[in-house]
């Protein structure tokens, strides 16, 4: 799977754009601020994908940071939240407001987002709101109940650990119990396989 482009950005639409890497265009579905985030064409940028593939489509979502894409993946495992769903909510909210809107059950600021009605919001919220402390907002994650920077070692395990098909408080709470047990230099690699020990536990 792709799951990381680093090119320059050839073109741009209005919810897309195409990454040229090494001759080959990549076109990737993004929210608007990642289309913000990019720079101008002609520029050097890295998206971080999802891909999705269904009985008559296969379709490239990019995102300017991680933890966008870790919330794209939240979102559509919502009931009634499809790849478009979840990219105009993260073009309503950052992961910062998304993740407290969350925990803090506001469905009102969910619903400021195109094609999002009050109830499917507040599904969201509900649904959510276990979770939204697990996940980045803003480029960092909660883990231990400090704040672990993205691409920190913690940061990664966790989201490796999810990958694995962890739910992500699960998931936060075997790492920040790896974490005490290993210090704070520990390695991703051994943060994830003490984590594993104390998630299957």
């Amino acid at each position: 799977m792709i799951a990381k482009l680093k090119g320059l950005l050839d073109e741009t639409g209005a919810d897309w754009a195409v990454i040229d890497v090494a001759g080959v265009g990549y076109l990737v579905h993004c929210s608007a601020k990642t289309l913000s985030a990019l720079g101008e064409t002609g520029e050097a940028c890295t998206v971080y994908t999802d891909l999705q593939v269904s009985e008559n489509d296969m379709r490239l979502l990019g995102f300017a940071e991680a933890s966008e894409r870790d919330w794209f993946r939240l979102l559509t495992q919502v009931q009634g939240v499809g790849s478009k769903v979840a990219l105009a909510i993260l073009s309503a909210l950052s992961t910062g407001e998304l993740r407290d809107a969350c925990a803090g059950g506001d469905a009102a600021s969910v619903a400021r987002a195109q094609g999002v009605g009050p109830k499917l919001a507040g599904r969201i919220v509900n649904e959510l709101k276990d979770k939204a402390g697990a996940l980045p907002g803003g480029g960092a994650m909660a883990i231990g109940g400090r704040v672990a920077p993205a691409g920190a070692a913690s940061a990664d395990a966790v989201s490796a650990l999810e990958n694995l098909g962890f739910k992500p408080a699960v998931a936060a709470q075997a790492v920040a119990r790896a974490q005490e047990e290993l210090g704070e230099g520990a390695k991703e690699g051994e943060l994830i396989r003490v984590a594993l020990k104390r998630a299957a536990g």
